[in-house]
């Protein structure tokens, strides 16, 4: 079993620091490599650089939630739950789809347990259909 796991290239889970600035303050975010990658891609669906994406990222939670917490591990987690929802067909795995072309309800329709309740899948349908709405 460990083979899967202890296989993977050493450079996917080095760190990286990154700055980036949040409304007129710079901060620096550390993600391993594989993180930083997924994120890219994510933001390439869109037309986004990484940074444009994490600035969006922030004020849609901010504005979802209030508050932000802990930045870092709501990347990590927002990177994982792209690639679950990939894997499970609920984004289309085809990159030249725009993640803001996708209907947010019919991605998070049921999702199974443990990936968000009903509360955090309609903060999460308001904050795609907000980003939808900037790109257009």
């Amino acid at each position: 079993m460990c083979e899967v796991f202890i296989s993977a290239d050493p450079q996917s889970y080095d760190a990286r620091t990154r700055s980036v600035r949040l409304h007129g303050v710079v901060t620096s975010i550390r993600l391993e490599n594989l993180f930083w990658q997924v994120l890219e891609e994510i933001a390439q669906r869109d037309g986004m650089a990484v940074v444009q994406l994490i600035e969006r990222l922030y004020d849609e939670l901010v504005a979802a939630r209030g508050e932000v917490g802990n930045f870092a591990s709501f990347l990590r987690v927002s990177a994982l739950r792209y690639e679950a929802l990939v894997a499970h067909g609920r984004i289309p795995a085809d990159t030249s789809v725009a993640i803001r072309s996708l209907d947010a309800k019919a991605v998070l329709h049921a999702l199974p347990q443990g990936w968000g309740g009903a509360q955090s899948g309609d903060a999460r349908v308001h904050t795609l259909h907000v980003a939808a709405r900037r790109q257009a």
